[in-house]
């Protein structure tokens, strides 16, 4: 059966560890996202072979387009293509928490700190669950780009190489929530959101104390927002 937040505030079997305000996203990312782990290795070394990558091509098509060709498709990968990705991005994360179980499913949007989100409220996420959805679309996205890049022509191949390094930089996020799963790899993590609050409550299944595990700083055990 799955467990109701009521059931994480038995204090025998969890411990709440990070109570994040939606307010507090941008530097919680960028805390996560500067710790060298094996999850951001893997980040910033494919944001840097997308961007390689869509340089490349950009160098190969030099000479056989107009520079007004070439500035439109520049255009539609940092612009448009990023643009109408949104809805796609936030679909993509909806579906894995549809399909979990989750039904009062919201999309919000921070303007302050240019963030979209996808929440389910008071829904809690069991580690498996929460990687899925946080990692789907960063995963279905840059496989379809990949493709797109192969088989389409010069001009498409620009556009879409520059989108996919764009699209994983959007995913930012995402890698940062789960490096922090990483970094608390010896612990069962569930999470859940109040989405009226917007605040996400992080939780620890309370088992015997294992070695190696003692992560400290900003956002470590047991410290709240």
């Amino acid at each position: 059966m799955a467990l109701q937040v009521e059931d994480l505030e038995d204090q025998s079997k969890y411990r709440q560890i990070l109570e994040l305000s939606y307010g507090d996203l941008i530097p919680f990312i960028l805390d996560y996202l500067r710790r060298k782990t094996g999850v951001t290795i893997f980040f910033w070394s494919v944001c840097i072979i997308f961007l390689i990558t869509a340089l490349r091509i950009r160098i190969n098509i030099t000479g056989y387009f107009t520079f007004l060709d070439i500035f439109t498709h520049t255009a539609i990968g940092i612009i448009l293509l990023p643009l109408v990705c949104i809805p796609v991005h936030e679909i993509l994360h909806i579906l894995p928490y549809y399909f979990s179980g989750a039904r009062k499913i919201r999309v919000g949007m921070d303007i302050k700190q240019y963030l979209f989100y996808v929440t389910a409220h008071r829904y809690v996420a069991t580690p498996c669950q929460f990687r899925i959805i946080a990692m789907i679309p960063f995963i279905l996205i840059t496989l379809g780009l990949i493709f797109l890049i192969l088989i389409m022509p010069g001009l498409w191949r620009w556009s879409l190489s520059l989108f996919l390094f764009i699209h994983t930089t959007m995913c930012a996020g995402d890698f940062a929530l789960i490096n922090f799963y990483y970094i608390k790899k010896n612990k069962k993590i569930f999470t859940w959101d109040d989405a009226d609050r917007k605040i996400a409550y992080f939780y620890e299944e309370i088992q015997e104390e294992r070695r190696g595990d003692g992560e400290k700083g900003r956002w470590g055990d047991g410290e709240t927002k």
